[in-house]
């Protein structure tokens, strides 16, 4: 498996209907469902249990717990060292927690990333200023693991 296997995988969930804490292809997810998804079709299991979750999760507490998470399972990289792969997290307001997230599918001037959007399902977004601007961190697939 290599990192274009993780975009097409990840490409094959465009269309999916955005619903929240779901992750089923074709039938809805939210961010962190696609990624779940996309996990379990590359390592034929789950990253981890994930707790239930409300749309403000962790935002009372400013807890990073979607940031924490993903820095347990996947080796964090520098915000500009881009790769088609990789997992970006963002923060979608100034002081609020990281809590959107998507993967890389194309880098350079052309970049673009899929994700789970409210509103919108699962879908290819260009990378634009304004979403680099939001990226706080970014991960490597790890693909060199066992799930």
């Amino acid at each position: 498996m290599t990192e274009s296997d993780v975009v097409n995988v990840a490409r094959g969930w465009i269309g999916t209907p955005y619903v929240h804490q779901a992750s089923l292809r074709g039938a809805g997810a939210d961010c962190l469902g696609l990624l779940r998804g996309v996990w379990r079709e590359v390592f034929d299991c789950e990253p981890g249990s994930v707790p239930a979750y409300t749309r403000d999760w962790s935002e009372p507490q400013g807890d990073e717990i979607l940031w924490r998470a993903l820095s347990e399972r996947m080796k964090a990289k520098d915000v500009d060292d881009e790769a088609p792969g990789d997992v970006v997290l963002f923060r979608m307001r100034d002081r609020a927690v990281a809590k959107h997230l998507g993967l890389q599918a194309k880098i350079g001037v052309l970049a673009s990333f899929v994700h789970a959007y409210c509103g919108h399902g699962v879908l290819e977004t260009s990378l634009s200023a304004p979403w680099q601007r939001r990226i706080v961190a970014r991960f490597a697939f790890p693909l060199d693991q066992k799930g």
